[in-house]
Protein backbone atom coordinates (compact mmCIF):
# COMPACT_ATOMS: atom_id res chain seq x y z
CA UNK A 1 0.00 0.00 0.00
CA UNK A 2 1.16 3.72 -0.73
CA UNK A 3 2.62 5.53 2.25
CA UNK A 4 1.34 8.75 0.54
CA UNK A 5 -0.63 11.39 3.24
CA UNK A 6 -4.17 12.39 1.02
CA UNK A 7 -7.23 14.14 2.30
CA UNK A 8 -9.80 11.45 3.30
CA UNK A 9 -12.49 12.95 1.27
CA UNK A 10 -12.41 16.18 -0.70
CA UNK A 11 -12.70 19.68 0.61
CA UNK A 12 -12.92 23.40 -0.54
CA UNK A 13 -9.18 23.90 -0.96
CA UNK A 14 -9.05 21.12 -3.84
CA UNK A 15 -11.85 22.12 -6.00
CA UNK A 16 -11.57 25.82 -8.32
CA UNK A 17 -14.62 27.81 -7.25
CA UNK A 18 -17.37 28.15 -9.79
CA UNK A 19 -20.36 30.23 -10.38
CA UNK A 20 -22.79 27.10 -9.78
CA UNK A 21 -20.25 26.33 -6.62
CA UNK A 22 -20.91 29.46 -5.22
CA UNK A 23 -24.82 29.60 -6.33
CA UNK A 24 -25.45 26.44 -4.71
CA UNK A 25 -23.63 27.29 -1.28
CA UNK A 26 -25.43 30.92 -1.70
CA UNK A 27 -29.10 29.11 -2.35
CA UNK A 28 -28.24 27.29 1.43
CA UNK A 29 -27.24 30.18 3.22
CA UNK A 30 -30.47 31.99 1.91
CA UNK A 31 -32.25 29.30 2.94
CA UNK A 32 -31.04 29.97 6.26
CA UNK A 33 -31.50 33.81 6.39
CA UNK A 34 -35.33 33.09 5.32
CA UNK A 35 -35.88 31.41 8.61
CA UNK A 36 -34.14 34.60 10.32
CA UNK A 37 -36.63 36.70 8.37
CA UNK A 38 -39.47 34.06 9.05
CA UNK A 39 -38.74 35.29 13.13
CA UNK A 40 -38.58 39.05 12.03
CA UNK A 41 -42.13 38.48 10.57
CA UNK A 42 -43.80 36.63 13.22
CA UNK A 43 -42.12 39.63 15.21
CA UNK A 44 -44.41 41.90 13.32
CA UNK A 45 -47.13 40.13 13.55
CA UNK A 46 -47.15 39.82 17.32
CA UNK A 47 -46.14 43.54 17.41
CA UNK A 48 -49.26 44.52 15.42
CA UNK A 49 -51.21 41.99 17.57
CA UNK A 50 -50.03 43.39 20.97
CA UNK A 51 -51.47 47.15 20.15
CA UNK A 52 -49.82 50.58 19.04
CA UNK A 53 -46.57 50.64 21.53
CA UNK A 54 -45.03 47.46 20.11
CA UNK A 55 -45.37 47.90 16.64
CA UNK A 56 -44.37 51.59 17.08
CA UNK A 57 -41.41 49.91 18.47
CA UNK A 58 -41.51 47.65 16.05
CA UNK A 59 -41.08 50.18 13.24
CA UNK A 60 -38.67 52.47 14.89
CA UNK A 61 -36.09 49.28 14.93
CA UNK A 62 -37.01 48.40 11.23
CA UNK A 63 -37.10 51.85 10.19
CA UNK A 64 -33.63 52.52 11.20
CA UNK A 65 -30.59 52.17 9.14
CA UNK A 66 -29.49 48.45 10.83
CA UNK A 67 -32.94 47.63 10.31
CA UNK A 68 -33.61 48.42 6.70
CA UNK A 69 -30.27 46.42 5.99
CA UNK A 70 -31.22 43.44 7.50
CA UNK A 71 -34.69 44.26 5.52
CA UNK A 72 -32.71 44.66 2.41
CA UNK A 73 -30.88 41.10 3.07
CA UNK A 74 -33.91 39.38 3.62
CA UNK A 75 -35.69 40.94 0.30
CA UNK A 76 -32.22 39.84 -1.41
CA UNK A 77 -31.83 36.59 0.10
CA UNK A 78 -35.82 35.75 -0.93
CA UNK A 79 -35.20 36.38 -4.39
CA UNK A 80 -32.08 34.60 -4.66
CA UNK A 81 -33.65 31.75 -2.85
CA UNK A 82 -36.95 31.94 -5.50
CA UNK A 83 -34.90 32.22 -8.14
CA UNK A 84 -32.53 29.66 -7.62
CA UNK A 85 -35.30 27.13 -6.70
CA UNK A 86 -37.18 27.88 -10.02
CA UNK A 87 -33.81 26.94 -11.53
CA UNK A 88 -33.97 23.61 -9.58
CA UNK A 89 -37.63 22.71 -10.79
CA UNK A 90 -36.28 23.10 -14.35
CA UNK A 91 -33.37 20.68 -13.12
CA UNK A 92 -35.88 18.35 -11.78
CA UNK A 93 -37.20 17.92 -15.03
CA UNK A 94 -34.35 17.29 -16.92
CA UNK A 95 -33.59 20.54 -18.56
CA UNK A 96 -30.96 22.78 -18.33
CA UNK A 97 -27.68 20.36 -17.64
CA UNK A 98 -25.51 21.16 -20.36
CA UNK A 99 -22.21 23.19 -19.51
CA UNK A 100 -23.15 26.37 -21.02
CA UNK A 101 -26.75 26.05 -19.82
CA UNK A 102 -25.73 26.13 -16.43
CA UNK A 103 -23.40 28.55 -16.35
CA UNK A 104 -26.44 30.89 -18.27
CA UNK A 105 -28.72 29.89 -15.85
CA UNK A 106 -26.63 31.04 -13.01
CA UNK A 107 -25.76 34.15 -14.97
CA UNK A 108 -29.66 34.69 -14.75
CA UNK A 109 -30.11 33.68 -11.35
CA UNK A 110 -27.50 36.04 -9.97
CA UNK A 111 -28.80 39.12 -12.26
CA UNK A 112 -32.47 38.50 -11.75
CA UNK A 113 -32.46 38.85 -7.90
CA UNK A 114 -30.47 41.41 -7.98
CA UNK A 115 -33.53 43.07 -10.28
CA UNK A 116 -36.36 41.58 -7.90
CA UNK A 117 -34.73 42.62 -4.86
CA UNK A 118 -34.36 46.39 -6.27
CA UNK A 119 -37.77 46.42 -8.03
CA UNK A 120 -39.16 45.21 -4.81
CA UNK A 121 -37.83 47.92 -3.01
CA UNK A 122 -38.61 50.42 -5.42
CA UNK A 123 -42.46 49.35 -5.16
CA UNK A 124 -42.52 49.28 -1.72
CA UNK A 125 -41.44 52.94 -1.36
CA UNK A 126 -43.91 53.92 -3.80
CA UNK A 127 -41.44 55.13 -6.72
CA UNK A 128 -43.00 53.60 -9.39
Amino acid sequence: MSQTKRPTSPHLQVYSWSLEMALSILHRASGAALTGGTLLITWWVIAIASGPAAYAQFSDIMGSIIGKIILFGFTYALMVHLCNGIRHLFWDMGKGFELEDTHRSSRLVLISSVILTILSWVIGYGLI
